[in-house]
């Protein structure tokens, strides 16, 4: 029998990986929430201030254009971006890309409940498909930084600037990671808990003068429900952009975003994107060095530097069920099983949250997780 490697000795200090609700930023404390708009309205003077307030510093962190307008909205990144495709599409033929679970759930989306008959780009897990290929005269939809493969595009050249139809960007893992072209971007939607390591429930909705144009002048075929309506008399509801949000906000989760935005604020955009980067090199190197490790994103220019989904030679579901149980029984990581559609393996978050030592503790855990579940 083989004899099992001995637990490390060091663990890593926040073994936070999970790909969401992802790591909260260092030093966060709930102490360090500002109550003044707790258990009061999100319609009173200091709820919209505190609204106001965090759109201004993600407006700022984001470098984002005059042009573009930014909203809080609920349902998360899934209601941000249904939002957006329950109320602009229609008006011109659809292309969407698909190459993971979440892109799959927008061609479903367009299929089976707008009923839009898309055209549909498909790649496997781990591949990107023919971005080259892509008719413009159509509105694409597509996911910026692939959640559940770890495959994302590798920037936003391939979307002509004289497109006809709208760029609608599912950026959920994306945005504060990637410098970002927001000129080519007509509509993007993420949420908090992602690079942020925000609370979830909350959406964010970003919207380029073509979209809003798109939405003034374009009346879907189907039924709005209430919380998708940014259109009043044919005009677009500017106050839902002001802090004037659809529905009731948890004021709790605007506080932990604005204190996780003012944390980016302090280390600026390339700040946030230096510390994901560092992490993923982090994790590069422990995959280099081991053979029964591989990158489910084989090649390097279009993986994700955020949600990082890894193989194992020859794991299974049950497998790596175990492993994911033993690293977390021991404390040592936590959430690291890849996602439930994705082909077993791990998935290690190394977004801007997460400390580049963390990272480095985690080799040689993976090591004594691999073998003992192995064993067992």
């Amino acid at each position: 029998m083989t004899d099992l490697p001995p637990k490390p000795a060091t663990t890593p200090a926040r073994p936070y990986f999970s790909s969401g609700p992802c790591a909260k930023p260092p030093g966060w404390s709930a102490e360090r929430l500002n109550p003044a708009s707790l258990g009061r309205s999100h319609r009173s003077k200091i709820g919209k201030q505190r609204l106001q307030y965090c759109i201004d510093l993600m407006r700022e962190l984001l470098d984002l254009p005059d042009t573009h307008r930014i909203g809080i909205v609920p349902g998360s990144d899934t209601g941000a971006f249904e939002m957006a495709m329950w109320t602009m599409l229609g008006a011109r033929p659809v292309t969407a890309l698909a190459w993971e679970s979440f892109g799959e759930g927008w061609v479903t989306d367009a299929v089976k409940q707008l009923k839009i008959d898309p055209t549909v780009v498909r790649a496997d897990y781990g591949q990107l498909p023919d971005l080259s290929a892509i008719d413009w005269s159509h509105d694409v939809l597509f996911t910026w930084n692939g959640t559940t493969s770890g495959v994302r595009v590798p920037n936003a050249d391939f979307i002509p600037a004289d497109r006809e139809g709208l760029s609608f960007a599912d950026a959920t893992s994306g945005v504060f990671a990637y410098d970002i072209d927001w000129a080519k971007i007509d509509v993007a939607t993420f949420s908090w808990q992602k690079v942020l390591g925000g609370e979830g429930a909350h959406g964010v909705l970003i919207l380029g003068p073509r979209a809003v144009e798109r939405l003034e002048t374009h009346t879907p075929a189907w039924p709005l429900p209430k919380v998708f309506r940014l259109v009043s008399k044919g005009k677009l509801t500017e106050g839902v952009f002001k802090g004037e949000t659809i529905n009731t906000p948890s004021m709790l989760a605007v506080e932990d975003a604005i204190l996780s935005l003012e944390w980016g604020k302090s280390l600026g955009t390339g700040g946030l994107i230096a510390r994901s980067d560092a992490n993923a090199a982090a994790l590069d190197r422990i995959v280099e060095e081991r053979d029964w490790l591989g990158h489910l994103a084989a090649d390097p220019a279009t993986r994700s530097k955020t949600s990082v989904c890894l193989t194992v030679e020859g794991a299974d579901e049950a497998l790596i069920k175990k492993m994911a149980s033993l690293l977390e029984a021991e404390g040592a990581a936590y959430d690291v099983a890849g996602y439930r559609d994705a082909p077993a393996g791990l998935r290690i978050w190394c977004g801007a949250t997460v400390d580049t030592a963390d990272v480095k503790a985690l080799g040689p855990w993976l090591d004594w997780a691999y073998a003992t579940a192995k064993a067992a």
